[in-house]
């Protein structure tokens, strides 16, 4: 008899977590395993799952809601921070095991219910070694394992992304994709450095691809430039990516950044801040370059220096591009699938 995997992802939007969870139950489900997904009411990822043939719990997202919703669970997989609690209260009531994927790099709340929380899970996946390093600070009685996030297979439709191109008039793009969350992602870099360098370096277009709450504030920032591109949230995040000659992601923190790893797939040069888990995938001057966090003119530097240098470019792309090989959608899936099995069984 095999066991039911109950995943719970109750964000509100749809970034990068949720395209992650996304991606291990599609590659699950290539192996039958049995599983459902608690999600929140109307979301974007409960409307993509469901499109899988996935069973889709949608809840409004309180933590009595989510324990009720995993009844059923032989194992419940937490992947945000919100829905913790609930796991805990599940294994209250049936002493139902968890697994909590951790991905992001910022404190775990010091409170009783956190604390307790993460001491009876089964097991606490962290997305790189220095997220597994702030889990055990926290509680060394728990049981970590680093499953790296994966790159996303992303489609792309050359004719799309040829025309992105082409609404550019030519321009060396150099792009974002992210929620427009500038506390974390650090948006308000990338328009500084397109302020400098709009009048000297006419031929650079910076693209922010995503959207989110910052939205206003930071097309303020950027009010009356020409040489920035804002696209709102789209589905078809590859044919960007495809469309694009450098990828940029100055954060603030990360968990990893798994975006990074989409777009060394599609073989593009990548500089980002050396925060979180970004140096375990980011490896300086061999298929990326690092900056420090906050640093607006080494963002600046880096972008002008793979401007000038297209050989540099194409050869940080092609280790890129080598290097996603091995942080592909299925390495991911087949390290969960051994996890689960390992705790309860038979689950494909």
């Amino acid at each position: 008899m095999t066991s039911k995997i109950v995943h719970v992802n109750t964000a509100r939007g749809f970034r990068g977590g949720e395209r992650q969870t996304e991606l291990l139950i599609s590659g699950l489900a290539s192996r039958n395993v049995q599983q459902a997904l608690v999600a929140r009411r109307g979301g974007v990822l409960a409307e993509r799952i469901a499109k899988l043939g996935i069973e889709v719990r949608q809840v409004a997202g309180g933590v009595w809601s989510v324990a009720r919703a995993t009844h059923d669970a032989a194992l419940v997989h937490v992947h945000e921070g919100r829905s913790v609690y609930a796991a805990y209260l599940r294994w209250l009531l049936s002493r139902t095991p968890y697994v909590i994927t951790r991905r992001v790099d910022n404190p775990i709340g010091d409170h009783w219910f956190a604390h307790k929380a993460y001491a009876h899970a089964a097991c606490v996946a962290a997305v790189a070694p220095k997220v597994a390093e702030i889990v055990k600070a926290y509680d060394p009685t728990t049981t970590v394992r680093v499953i790296h996030s994966a790159s996303s297979g992303l489609a792309v439709d050359p004719a799309v992304a040829a025309r992105i191109r082409s609404g550019l008039s030519g321009r060396l793009i150099v792009g974002h994709v992210g929620a427009l969350d500038n506390s974390q992602k650090g948006q308000e870099y990338i328009i500084a450095v397109a302020r400098e360098v709009e009048h000297s370096y006419p031929d650079l277009a910076f693209m922010l691809v995503g959207g989110g709450e910052d939205e206003p504030m930071l097309k303020s920032l950027a009010a009356g430039l020409r040489n920035v591109v804002f696209t709102g949230f789209v589905e078809n995040v590859g044919d960007y990516l495809a469309a694009f000659d450098m990828f940029v992601l100055p954060s603030n923190r990360e968990g990893i950044g798994s975006i990074l790893l989409d777009a060394m797939e599609r073989g593009l040069p990548v500089i980002a801040s050396a925060v979180g888990g970004v140096p375990d995938i980011v490896h300086h001057e061999q298929n990326g370059l690092l900056i420090e966090r906050g640093s607006v003119a080494q963002l600046r530097d880096a972008v002008l220096r793979l401007r000038a240098d297209p050989e540099g470019r194409r050869a940080l792309g092609e280790r890129g591009r080598e290097f996603a090989k091995d942080f592909t959608g299925e390495h991911m899936w087949r390290k969960y699938l051994e996890l689960y099995e390992s705790l309860v069984g038979a689950v494909g």
